[in-house]
């Protein structure tokens, strides 16, 4: 499509947004100007925050609409309604499938409460600032604009009576949502479907606690969000100043993905980078003198406390020695426009009843025990003010306080790099406030099987010293105060890729944290290692690196587990008696598999061929790990063991003598020839994005648990390869570097591209350029916005 072509769609599709009788009576006045560069990147400059929200919003909807509609239908509690209480959906921030009717009930338990009402009226920094309460106000008459436009083009929801105007309100029960993502998000189902066990009920078979805490450790791996971070500083840089490379590996699908704009308030805001649907800020990305980017943190934001109840009476439980009664509280949804259903739910001093985490029945209510689910992030509207705050900030050390002020960073690592050349790694975040020494003397049976696998505690509710602690410096009671939270500035660099804190620099470990916040001297995850090993070996060969050089450092899709494993395998496969592998099936002729592995460049790029067989065989090995809850225990894929002495390179050498090892290699072949995926073919022709709408498009990269730094979480279908829809992986990547001028030399790409509706010329534009290893350019000063403009809009309200 060509750029005039692309400006009168764009240019109809807007005006239309905006009527003479919206502009009569609409209150306050909006004012924005949007300039659409390359690849629909907005760029909104408004005259005040509510104007800058009003545009935000029009832009977003416009190539968003379906996925923030069916988003408000959720946190309105209306699923059941406009989807059928028998169906689920995908919380794609979380990867946890949820039923509707759960979800319904769990989501308007919240609003009959007025928990995000009494939340935004709080002052700041509890409830958000005067500006951002502007901000939401002009979003949701964007929003409303929009679908009164009646421009919506996209099939998936054109024409469907749950794309409807919504309230201000519902702006901020999705932030809401979000606050929740990684805490009472993983346990909707288990709190919107908890009931009290009838009378008469016995007492059922329970699991091993052991067993349990095996089952939820293996669940928790499987969350789906992730990231890499590298910040570098004065002493790691070519030019001395920062250098930032954020790559979120977020969801591809749903509400969680990236919109990226540039928002303009001249003398206020000046800030551009990545935002989750429906937020209208900046959430990963740079302003004039520093850029910052998350990693999804290891802390937990929830613990459960386990309650002894009252004999005969299944909603009282003792706390120090004195029955209490549960607060409950009936819930009412509507299942059709026709029928309604009730359900009472039930809440303590620490929080609701829960009765699964993660899908796992693993808390019951019976007639001795229930579980209530302490959520540190249930009164937390204060990261929006962090957010607001951090997209005006011009320094790391800037975005430091900001961190220490307000407290409210929900569930991520934050890593920034200036003008200055200071780099900054921070895990202030949200965080209960449960010591070791607590979780030793507190812990329930269950608590202690799961701390010793996970680190969660699981807290005796019957007695008041087990609740959380206070620090002096917490804002929120019961949350760990910034200085029990490691953070750190260097001038080399830092870097964090969802393991913990501990190696955020080799050279500086951080270590005295509560493991509730994460571990120390353990083994870190292939995908740490292979960035860790990457950025010392760049600055060995140069002393310092460049925004070009961490763009191929990310984009060279080097496979870690091939780089220290690849020769073994291949020797392995070389010495099977008579060419026979053994398999679940029983032996397999190795064929040509041998001399493929030992050619493939061990990396996961398009005409990379036998990354698919490799890939096959590590996943099948890795399967076979160290026990649960035994620190220190042996892998048996390894030959050298893990040493906290050297962490970077160990542990190492594949124990090709394990006949698990060795099966994983027969199985491998089996999978690619079910398959029908030749050894040696390349990597692109069998990982495919296939989209719904028929779009397909091969992307390079591969899964973080093979210690590919370019992580994209690719599926595998026994009949057709790594070939269907990309749930999560790469998504907004930046990399950023400073030269004193105020206009960052910048690169970005949007993995997935920037619309949801297939109609769109920005549908999968991006995506075609990520599979080229493109980049886009990034435009921050006027001049350079003005230079890429394909069509600038007046949008008043």
């Amino acid at each position: 499509m060509s750029r005039r072509r692309l400006a009168v769609l764009l240019a109809a599709v807007l005006t239309a947004t905006i009527t003479p009788a919206a502009l009569a009576k609409s209150a306050p006045k909006y004012d924005v100007t949007v300039r659409f560069t390359e690849y629909g990147i907005p760029h909104i400059e408004a005259k005040d925050f509510g104007s800058l929200g009003f545009g935000y919003a029009q832009t977003l909807a416009n190539e968003t609409i379906c996925t923030l509609a069916d988003t408000y239908t959720t946190v309105r509690g209306e699923r059941s309604l406009y989807f059928g209480p028998t169906g689920t959906y995908v919380f794609r921030g979380n990867g946890t499938t949820v039923p509707n009717l759960a979800s319904d009930f769990f989501y308007q338990q919240i609003n009959d409460e007025k928990r995000v009402e009494k939340l935004v009226a709080k002052p700041k920094p509890y409830g958000p600032s005067d500006e951002l309460k502007q901000l939401a106000k002009g979003y949701a008459a964007g929003y409303n604009a929009f679908v009164r436009s009646g421009r919506i083009t996209d099939p998936t929801c054109k024409g469907k009576p749950w794309v409807h105007e919504i309230e201000e309100i519902d702006v901020y029960r999705r932030f809401y949502q979000l606050a929740l993502l990684a805490s009472s998000g993983v346990a909707i189902d288990g709190i919107g479907s908890a009931q009290p066990p009838g009378p008469g009920a016995s007492l059922p078979t329970l699991p091993r606690n052991e067993d349990s805490a095996r089952l939820l450790e293996e669940q928790w791996k499987t969350l789906a969000i992730g990231s890499n971070a590298v910040a570098v500083g004065s002493a790691g840089s070519d030019n001395k100043r920062g250098l930032l490379l954020g790559n979120p590996h977020f969801p591809w699908l749903g509400s969680e993905r990236f919109y990226q704009a540039h928002l303009t308030v001249p003398g206020k805001m000046d800030v551009t980078g990545g935002g989750l649907l429906g937020v209208p800020l900046v959430l990963i990305g740079h302003t004039a003198h520093m850029a910052w980017s998350h990693t999804v943190s290891t802390a937990y934001r929830f613990t459960p406390f386990q309650l002894t109840l009252v004999p005969g009476s299944p909603t009282t439980y003792l706390y120090d020695g004195a029955p209490t009664e549960m607060t409950k509280r009936t819930v009412t949804v509507r299942t059709s426009p026709t029928t309604k259903q009730s359900r009472t739910l039930y809440s303590t001093r620490y929080g609701p009843i829960l009765t699964s985490l993660l899908s796992l029945p693993i808390f019951p209510w019976t007639p001795t025990t229930a579980f209530a689910m302490g959520d540190a992030n249930a009164p937390n509207f204060r990261y929006l003010n962090h957010f607001f705050e951090v997209n005006q900030a011009q320094s790391s050390r800037e975005v430091l306080e900001v961190l220490k002020r307000n407290q409210g960073v929900p569930w991520v690592n934050t890593l920034a790099a200036d003008d200055n050349g200071e780099a900054l790694y921070a895990d202030i975040s949200v965080t209960p406030h449960v010591t070791d020494a607590k979780a030793q003397v507190c812990n329930s049976p269950l608590g202690v099987a799961t701390f010793a696998a996970l680190r969660l505690p699981v807290l005796d509710g019957s007695r008041s010293e087990c609740n959380w602690g206070v620090d002096k410096d917490a804002l929120q009671p019961g949350t760990f105060g910034p200085s029990k939270m490691p953070y750190l500035l260097r001038k080399d660099y830092v870097t964090n890729s969802n393991d913990s804190y501990w190696l955020s620099q080799p050279r500086q470990p951080l270590t005295g944290f509560a493991k509730i916040i994460g571990d120390e001297g353990t083994p870190r995850a292939l995908r740490t290692r292979s960035g860790l090993v990457m950025m010392e070996e760049q600055l060995a060969k140069g002393g310092t690196i460049t925004r070009q050089e961490m763009q191929d450092l990310l984009f060279s899709d080097r496979q870690h587990a091939a780089e220290l494993t690849r020769d073994d395998v291949v020797a392995m496969c070389k010495a099977f008696p008579g060419g026979y592998a053994p398999s679940e099936k029983g032996p397999v002729a190795v064929g040509n598999a041998c001399d493929v592995l030992a050619k493939w460049d061990r990396r996961d790029q398009l005409d990379s061929r036998g990354a698919v067989l490799f890939r096959r065989f590590w996943t099948r090995a890795a399967a076979n790990p160290a026990p649960v809850g035994v620190p220190g225990a042996p892998s048996p894929i390894w030959r050298t063991q893990f040493n906290p002495a050297d962490p970077v390179n160990t542990p190492r050498d594949l124990n090709t003598a394990n006949p698990l090892v060795q099966k994983a290699f027969g199985d491998a072949l089996n999978d690619l020839a079910g398959a029908g995926i030749p050894n040696d073919d390349p990597l692109g022709k069998w990982q495919v994005d296939a989209r719904p709408d028929g779009t397909r498009t091969s992307y390079h990269g591969g899964p973080g648990g093979v210690g590919v730094f370019n992580a994209v979480a690719a599926a595998w279908n026994p009949a057709k390869g790594y070939v269907g829809p990309l749930a999560h992986g790469s998504s907004f990547i930046q990399t950023v570097a400073f030269d004193g001028d105020g206009c960052p030399d910048a690169r970005t790409i949007l993995t997935y591209s920037q619309s949801t509706n297939p109609k769109s010329a920005h549908f999968s534009d991006q995506t075609q350029l990520f599979r080229r290893s493109g980049w886009v350019t990034d435009r921050f000063c006027q001049k350079d916005v003005l230079a890429g403009t394909i069509l600038t809009q007046r949008l008043r309200g």
